[in-house]
């Protein structure tokens, strides 16, 4: 807080708004607040100070102190703006009681002024709850409705939320073109700089959400970028956690799935810190969606669990992964049941293409058949480039299973051609499986191989180690190591719970398998801060790779201090050990083979509770400067030469 001695601290705490030097502002407006005197004006922008700084609950008590403030001071509308901002603050954190009773207030205050900005914001609410039950026609009205009210008083933050609310209304009641072209006006307000702060995060958001919505993934790969930067400026963390939730989802797309988990993890944290519970989900959802790609079955089911938890459907993901277990029938009854509630086109353009997969797989070629044609409507309706190649994928497929090779590759080739365009290694990679299987109906075993060849190069690559076993096996048999499989020096982590069998008599199953999940999750957040990347699930605890042995050091540290303050804060945390190596191993998609990384787990096994252990060469080559036990020589199971290993002393 430099050059800002000579300044009153009210003053102070003004100009570090300004600059959007949040924490500098928070606690300048707090020293300000305990002197006294603060106006209502002042205690709303230490709310919003509050929020941006990550206190949601400072948030919310200054924010109502401020709305007492406006109310005894009698100016209806500033109180009406911030019942409203105290309603939706409420509804992020699920007090939707609470939030209705806010929206209440504003809705009365508002009543003998329907001409203000405060009551354009009232209807856009009334909009955005129609629209959420299903009352799409009531929605449109309602949004219709508070641009006008937007523009008759002059106020362009109410004028571009509505715009576009209006457009992703439109855009679920199939009029596409009309809806996106709302939602770009909307945007080029916020980019213009015409928006306050946080209204131009959330056109940013509900703009990206839109392009989603109709699969123009280009678009929201550029928006997304865009609003990531306007993060940057503005010095928020992603709006918060938002842009990284999107980021995630393009990154996952493009083939990037650690890069992508870690992005969905960090967000998931900022978000819940901001206790903005439904777009925490997305982040859970795309997390399992990542370790589905992945092959890790059980990661992906309990984190799209905790998606479904926090009110985020699971499908289709969850029926993908029932799908991927062998339970057809039962992916087949949920997806069903899923698009029988699912009203919207935008929705069930999400859930057809694995209707249509797991349709065909229970041999239900009407409803596959029913699935592809209604993914072509969409398409047309949509004419994105990613909406076209799911139907050709799907059109393909159904093609295929009815005895048409012909017809169903040139389908699935026109659907390869989309998605290379959009650069979908994973779903290029599966589509190639498919055309394999139609060159093998059509006699032409050599372009079979060929497509098989190139489709489990690229799902090694990228990670996808369930769909490689398959494309492998469809090739006539995992080779050993792939010609494309690098040499690579990388530092590998190794956890594990101690004493592990001993706390499962102790504390019964089913509360072991809630605390594994507390453990993941916790490690897994830790990870994605120090740029690790998981490889895989072990036993009781987790094997990372880092491309520094730096981050890998400072990571193992985080850990056990993460797991410390918990057990400070609530009494218990289970005792984990940490081994730490650096090695060269071979790369075979995400995980790693070889010597090294055997090294590297029997190092994980020397460590003791609470123990990191780190080998004396990996310390070195870190250039950390940390507190150090006792060296010792270790002969390691299967190592030829002994290994000088380093108790890390982390408290």
């Amino acid at each position: 807080m430099t050059g800002i001695a000579q300044q009153s601290p009210i003053d102070a705490a003004k100009a570090a708004f300004a600059r959007r030097a949040w924490r500098d502002a928070f606690d300048l407006y707090a020293q300000a607040d305990r002197a006294g005197g603060l106006t209502a004006d002042d205690l709303a922008a230490h709310a919003e100070v509050a929020w941006w700084c990550g206190q949601p609950d400072d948030a919310t008590r200054i924010g109502e102190r401020a709305y007492a403030a406006y109310v005894g001071a009698g100016d209806r509308q500033r109180a009406a703006l911030r019942a409203i901002q105290l309603s939706d603050e409420n509804a992020n954190r699920g007090a939707y009681t609470v939030a209705t009773a806010w929206l209440t207030r504003a809705e009365r205050l508002t009543d003998d002024a329907r001409d203000s900005g405060a009551y354009g914001h009232v209807v856009l609410r009334r909009s955005l709850i129609a629209g959420g039950e299903g009352h799409l026609e009531q929605a449109l009205a309602y949004a219709r409705e508070a641009i006008a009210i937007g523009e008759r008083a002059g106020d362009k933050d109410v004028q571009a939320l509505a715009l576009v609310q209006t457009g992703q209304v439109l855009v679920a009641m199939g009029q596409v073109r009309e809806g996106m072209a709302l939602v770009d006006e909307a945007t080029m307000a916020a980019v213009s700089g015409d928006l306050g702060l946080m209204v131009t995060g959330r056109v940013y958001c509900c703009t990206i959400s839109a392009c989603r919505d109709v699969a123009d993934i280009r678009r929201a790969s550029d928006w997304t970028e865009a609003a990531h930067r306007w993060c940057d400026r503005q010095s928020v963390s992603g709006f918060p956690g938002v842009c990284r939730v999107h980021r995630a989802e393009i990154t996952a797309l493009r083939g990037g799935l650690a890069k992508a988990e870690q992005e969905a993890r960090l967000a998931c944290d900022e978000l819940l810190k901001w206790q903005i519970a439904p777009v925490a989900a997305e982040g859970y959802y795309e997390i399992g969606s990542i370790r589905l790609r992945m092959g890790d079955l059980a990661a992906a089911e309990e984190a799209l669990r905790q998606a479904h938890q926090m009110g985020r459907s699971p499908e289709p993901g969850l029926s993908l992964v029932r799908f991927a277990e062998g339970k057809t029938a039962v992916a087949h009854a949920a997806l069903k049941r899923a698009l029988a509630e699912e009203p919207t086109r935008p929705g069930r353009a999400r859930l057809l293409p694995a209707h249509v997969e797991i349709a065909l797989a229970a041999g239900d070629l009407a409803a596959a058949r029913a699935g592809a044609d209604e993914l072509a409507e969409i398409a047309e309706a949509f004419g994105t480039e990613a909406s076209h190649a799911r139907k050709h994928v799907a059109l393909g497929a159904v093609l295929l299973a009815d005895g048409d090779a012909v017809a169903a590759e040139k389908e699935l080739r026109r659907g390869l051609e989309a998605w290379q365009k959009i650069e979908a290694p994973y779903e290029i990679a599966r589509i190639r499986m498919l055309i394999a299987v139609a060159a093998r109906a059509q006699g032409d075993e050599e372009t079979a191989k060929l497509e098989l060849a190139s489709a489990k190069s690229t799902l090694e690559r990228i990670g996808a180690r369930r769909d490689a076993r398959i494309a492998a096996e469809a090739l006539g048999g995992a080779s050993a190591v792939a010609a494309g499989d690098a040499r690579a020096t990388r530092t590998f982590l190794f956890t594990d719970i101690v004493n592990s069998t001993k706390l499962i008599g102790v504390i019964g199953d089913d509360a072991w398998a809630d605390l594994i999940r507390w453990h993941d999750d916790t490690l897994r957040s830790v990870i994605a801060e120090h740029g690790g990347e998981e490889i895989r699930h072990q036993g009781d605890g987790l094997v990372v790779s880092f491309d520094d042995p730096g981050r890998a050091l400072d990571c193992a540290i985080a850990i056990q201090q993460r797991l410390a303050d918990h057990r400070r804060a609530h009494g218990f945390a289970p005792a984990v050990r940490v081994g730490v190596h650096e090695a060269q191993a071979t790369r075979r998609g995400l995980d790693y083979a070889g010597a090294g990384i055997h090294e590297a787990a029997r190092v994980g096994a020397l460590a003791g509770e609470g123990e990191i252990l780190v080998t004396r060469a990996t310390l070195d080559a870190s250039r950390r400067s940390v507190a150090t036990g006792e060296a010792r020589t270790a002969s390691l199971k299967g190592i030829a030469e002994p290994v000088e290993v380093v108790p890390v002393v982390w408290r």
